[in-house]
């Protein structure tokens, strides 16, 4: 929602300071430099992102135009799930917790935290390790190595969407420039036209460096910095997991191991340590 509207912001506020400075919207109807503008842009952009890289790119995009689920009614879940887990653990052992781990949409624990379970990437982060714990003989420092080396991972897959895009912004002014310079060789070899026409192929060759800048800076940058919000939010999720994972390994308690998670997330996320302790209360007496 918030892309549409600041998309909505940029072209009305150009469009419509353009129009207050007394211009004509038909002067900015170029055709023919849009196609040289887009049409370059996506071309480079197939040739150095084409296959596996695109699809990537296609499908991450999307995400951009909704609201982010790594909220706080989400951490609140996870802390009472990552809770009820290590309390398991810690009264029954870890072998108690095998049969979620490996089957977590149908487990009785997971079952009661769908915003969670809903997350694959999260869900398949958790229980991968939560079944090293319970089969593997790691130390919580090979554990905490091998958990950088994936979150690392994740983050530079997540971070071709941002990069591909963040390119396209730059090139897009070249390419703005490149569409102004055809139009002014094509008005320089039409030099026997009248003053009236003449003008009108210098604007048009104008309205070339003005769409790549426009393009570029008011909507593909945008864009790309949006997905580098989104890449941050699954990164400081799995910090959480990781740090209250690496805390129960290390021995303390299911509501200290918690509370170490809850201090790796940002403060707007971050719930208060009362608040995440009745939430917890009420969790372990069955009234979420």
């Amino acid at each position: 929602m918030f892309v549409i509207i600041g998309y909505i912001i940029v072209f009305s506020s150009v469009i419509g300071g353009f129009l207050l400075a007394g211009g004509h919207v038909a002067a900015l109807i170029q055709p023919a430099e849009f196609i040289i503008i887009v049409g370059a842009a996506v071309g480079a952009f197939i040739t150095a992102h084409g296959g596996a890289p695109m699809k990537a790119i296609f499908a991450a995009v999307p995400g951009a135009f909704k609201a982010s689920r790594y909220n706080k009614a989400l951490y609140m879940e996870l802390f009472a799930l990552l809770y009820e887990l290590l309390s398991k653990v810690r009264k029954e052992g870890l072998m108690s917790i095998e049969a979620d781990v490996d089957d977590p949409q149908n487990s009785p624990i997971f079952s009661k935290y769908p915003i969670v379970v809903a997350d694959h990437v999260v869900i398949e982060f958790l229980c991968d390790y939560l079944r090293l714990m319970v089969g593997g003989n790691l130390n919580p420092f090979e554990i905490e190595n091998l958990m950088d080396i994936e979150i690392e991972t994740h983050h530079s897959e997540g971070a071709m969407p941002v990069n591909a895009l963040a390119r396209m912004a730059d090139s897009l002014p070249a390419y703005g420039i490149v569409a102004a310079v055809m139009g002014v060789v094509h008005t320089m070899e039409s030099v026997g036209v009248s003053p009236a026409e003449l003008g009108r192929l210098i604007a048009a060759a104008l309205v070339g460096t003005f769409l790549g800048i426009l393009i570029s800076y008011g909507f593909v940058s945008p864009l790309s910095t949006r997905l580098e919000h989104r890449l941050n939010d699954v990164h400081r999720v799995l910090q959480c997991v990781k740090v209250t994972l690496l805390a129960s390994l290390n021995g303390y308690a299911p509501p200290v191991a918690v509370e170490f998670g809850r201090k790796a997330l940002n403060s707007e996320d971050r719930p208060g340590f009362l608040e995440l302790e009745e939430h917890l209360k009420k969790a372990r007496s069955g009234g979420r």
